[in-house]
């Protein structure tokens, strides 16, 4: 469904969209750069919808794909007291992208109802 609310051009070329897998494995280059016309050289630097329900699940097992659970794509280990915890989707730089991306998931996500 997000496929088919951004487009369905890519399908139609056989390539994945970069609304859905830009930042995954899946993805490697090309992009309407506007309406009806394709670059195939220029590559997407947004994240995909793909990319980011993934990161979210690695955040929050609860959120899943038709009712099932999965387990998070990353483990916590505990570090030792006074040692910083090194960057990572789970642990975002202060002040990054990933923070900010994070802050926006945690409003909508814990919202008290």
């Amino acid at each position: 469904m997000l496929e088919q609310y951004n487009g369905l051009g890519y399908a139609a070329r056989g390539r994945p969209s970069p609304y859905i897998w830009s930042g995954t494995d899946q993805y490697r280059s090309g992009k309407y750069v506007r309406d009806g016309v394709y670059d195939p050289n220029v590559v997407d630097g947004q994240p995909g919808c793909a990319g980011l329900l993934m990161a979210m699940m690695a955040l929050d097992p609860t959120i899943t794909f038709a009712g099932t659970t999965t387990t998070p794509a990353i483990s916590v280990t505990p570090r030792p007291p006074g040692k910083p915890a090194a960057p990572s989707i789970a642990n975002p730089t202060k002040g990054s992208i990933g923070a900010f991306i994070a802050n926006i998931f945690t409003a909508v996500f814990r919202r008290k109802s």
